[in-house]
């Protein structure tokens, strides 16, 4: 067979717009208030609520895993996009507590949806993972290899929490967000998006026990090597200079600038990083709405669940793209 007789590659097709068509979200019923954490560790709600914006986090039952909560926010997602199990092609489960380390937990979520006919795997990317997940959806579903796919940000951070580190622990909690995403005859779909990372900044957020770079043993097992590390200064300067640079590229790439924008739902992690954020960006009131969840699930899935809330209100109404 010629070359000219060979059939046409997928990627030859030409590549179609991708749509977020239902979204989803849990959160564990164990509500932890900050003043609960002023019994715990050396804070008090007041110093909470004035650097972080949160009054409480979700906490995960004991026996409740990552799964379990990742398949109660693909269910909510799959039920507004009127999506069945059998159409899913690919699960990905964006999360760094996974049910184990393999399987992956898409498999766990594959086995407990019923969604048999699809690939699966993970994306570790930490707060990013979710918006990792999506980027590399679109890219399946563009190029035509997959009709349906299924993402999800699922974690159960109270595993890997240091409960005695109160500088850390106020910014953690447990939860998961979902959504489905297709190609939408006659919708422009997700218009821009950008992924980035800088690994010469490895040790400013890390957990550095349990894999094979320090496995945990009897002799280091009271170190707490197993939990989140955090150096929080440097955490919040590259969190804000790397959303301030990653909104202005997506906007370049969309040929929009933040007049435009309706509504921001930022990365939930820090009040201060989102108040800097819009200090840079003019994104002030009475300009775009600008949201932030003060009941605190897993920092990367809390913006999810807010889209989730916002899209299930009147406040989200379709528009057109300038």
């Amino acid at each position: 067979m010629t070359s000219s007789q060979l059939p046409p590659r997928r990627s030859s097709k030409p590549h179609r717009t991708v749509s977020i068509i239902g979204t989803g979200s849990y959160a564990p019923a164990r509500v932890l208030t900050n003043y609960e954490l002023e019994k715990m560790v050396d804070t008090t709600d007041a110093w909470i609520r004035t650097r972080t914006g949160i009054s409480e986090r979700r906490i995960a039952a004991e026996g409740e895993n990552t799964s379990d909560m990742a398949v109660q926010a693909a269910r909510a997602a799959m039920e507004q996009a009127e999506v069945h199990p059998e159409e899913i092609d690919l699960i990905i489960v964006a999360t760094v507590t996974p049910d184990t380390f393999f399987p992956a937990t898409a498999c766990w979520v594959q086995k407990k949806l019923g969604a048999f006919n699809a690939a699966c795997f993970d994306v570790s990317a930490a707060c990013s993972g979710y918006l990792y997940s999506l980027e590399i959806a679109q890219q399946f579903i563009s190029t035509h290899v997959y009709n349906t796919v299924l993402i999800i940000g699922a974690d159960k951070l109270s595993a890997i929490t240091d409960w005695t580190d109160r500088n850390s622990c106020v910014l953690f909690g447990d939860g998961a967000g979902a959504a489905i995403l297709r190609n939408r005859p006659d919708s422009h779909g997700v218009i821009s998006t950008n992924m980035g990372a800088d690994g010469s900044f490895t040790d400013i957020l890390v957990m550095p026990g349990g894999g094979t770079r320090c496995p945990i043993t009897k002799e280091n097992v009271d170190q707490r090597l197993n939990t989140i590390k955090m150096v929080g200064k440097e955490v919040y300067k590259q969190a804000v200079t790397s959303m301030f640079n990653a909104a202005n590229k997506v906007l370049a790439d969309a040929g929009l600038h933040y007049q435009d924008i309706a509504c921001v739902i930022p990365h939930q992690a820090n009040l201060r990083i989102i108040e800097a954020i819009a200090e840079r960006t003019g994104i002030l009131p009475p300009q775009p709405l600008l949201w932030l969840s003060t009941r605190r699930i897993a920092p990367g899935e809390s913006a999810w669940a807010t889209i989730f809330s916002w899209s299930s209100s009147a406040a989200a109404s379709p528009g057109p793209v300038p």
